[in-house]
């Protein structure tokens, strides 16, 4: 009986708490409903009764677009074509052509072939006009659509109508279309520093670091003639959280990157990094702006978490959320924020940033600085009838002379990007110290 007594007791508490929670779901799902019932009554009125006749995929396009833009900025929907640009952009190759192209008062025109591509071997040019793809004009077209119609199958002929200054009429090229890759990663040395401008996180950039990074080391004589590396972030908008993964890994060699928390505990993860550092040991600066977002800010915050990196120029851009790609019916996709990130020390930098260790502005130009540049320096050598120096050798004052050159070009550079020549210095100025016992 007391059994009994306790059953029945359980039941009755069970069915008085649940009951009014019961209720709460049930009324939430009327409320849904019944907004779902306007939002149809909405749709009806406008495709029976707009002053224009409207499409209604369209429509239907610009509901959902707006119910995942009002999440957040980064949320949102991908018609078929965005989400076929977006493939291309992470895949980091296409179809096409291999140029680079800008618009000019409506007109296409080329600012760069890339090398080896269908383009270059054409002989196009910086500065010729394109008019026409396969015979159709491209005057009126955006330049994303303009360059649409330049991409295609790979293997597939192309013919455009180019207008160049110093020829009097315009002229077709013929073109192949091949494999184009984008070039996620530009690398360059500068004295004994190698300096690798990351521009954007696709499925090429760990590779494209990896390579150019061995080749400017070799191209420097080896690892031991390279005072250290300059990994430039600035203005890269982010991408792949994968490829901001291995890139950070590819400088740690234990710890961790970065974890993300979903809405749900236990759909967090975390990301480690695994033994071999590509640098060596080398010193590492990693130049960020404001435009350095996302991706960007996951490996300039695990590197500077890790006291990996010295972070020098200004505050980053501070988006500290993932968004996954949803494929949808139709071959459209819904960009939806899925997680938040956080950097090793559990800090987020969402809407903070990241903020360097050293911050270095990057200074305007102005006509007094141009002013004293121009005039010359004046000095005891520049005096009419001065001593000569009789304490060194020929060999010593020309191998002065060549430190010295040396130093003024590292000193240009502060004219065309101060930031970069910043950073340079103190890696020069690590070396000078000599490797930490």
């Amino acid at each position: 009986m007391a059994a009994v007594g306790g059953t029945l007791a359980g039941v009755l508490a069970t069915t008085q708490i649940a009951g009014p929670l019961l209720a709460q779901e049930t009324k939430k799902d009327a409320g849904v409903y019944e907004q779902l019932d306007l939002f149809g009554d909405i749709f009806e009125r406008i495709r029976s009764q707009y002053v224009e006749e409207v499409d209604t995929s369209d429509l239907i396009e610009a509901a959902i677009d707006g119910m995942l833009t009002s999440l957040d900025p980064h949320s949102s929907y991908l018609s078929p074509d965005d989400a076929a640009s977006m493939r291309v952009q992470t895949r980091g190759e296409f179809g096409g052509l291999g140029i680079e192209v800008t618009q000019e008062e409506g007109f296409v025109k080329v600012v760069s072939p890339m090398d080896g591509t269908p383009a270059d071997e054409a002989g196009m040019q910086a500065g010729d006009f394109i008019t026409h793809v396969d015979g159709e004009s491209l005057l009126g077209l955006t330049l994303d659509e303009a360059v649409g119609k330049m991409r295609g199958p790979v293997g597939a002929e192309i013919i455009i109508t180019v207008v160049r200054e110093g020829e009097s009429e315009p002229f077709d090229v013929s073109l192949i279309r091949a494999t184009i890759e984008l070039q996620a990663v530009r690398s360059r040395t500068e004295g004994e520093t190698v300096v690798l401008r990351v521009t954007t996180f696709n499925d090429k950039t760990t590779p494209n670091l990896t390579e150019q990074l061995a080749e400017k080391v070799e191209e420097l004589g080896g690892m031991d003639a390279v005072n250290g590396f300059v990994i430039d972030l600035r203005n890269n908008p982010g991408g792949l959280l994968t490829q901001a993964i291995r890139v950070s890994d590819a400088f740690l060699e234990k710890g961790e990157i970065v974890s993300t928390r979903g809405r749900n505990p236990e759909e967090g993860d975390r990301f480690n990094a695994t033994p071999g550092d590509l640098a060596m040991g080398k010193p590492v600066v990693v130049l960020i702006n404001g435009g350095s977002a996302s991706a960007s800010e996951i490996v300039a915050g695990a590197l500077q978490d890790h006291r990996r990196a010295i972070v020098i120029g200004t505050k980053s851009f501070g988006k500290g959320s993932v968004q996954t790609i949803m494929p949808l019916r139709g071959e459209g996709a819904m960009r939806l924020t899925t997680a938040r990130y956080y950097t090793p020390s559990g800090r987020s930098i969402q809407s903070l940033g990241v903020s360097p260790d050293i911050i270095v502005e990057q200074p305007r130009r102005t006509a007094e600085a141009e002013d004293d540049e121009a005039r010359p320096a004046r000095t005891e050598a520049s005096l009419r009838g001065s001593l000569n120096n009789d304490s060194l050798t020929d060999d010593e004052i020309e191998q002065i002379e060549a430190d010295r050159e040396k130093a003024e070009t590292a000193a240009s550079l502060r004219e065309d990007d101060y930031q970069l020549a910043y950073a340079i210095d103190i890696l020069k100025g690590l070396s000078a110290l000599g490797p930490k016992n």
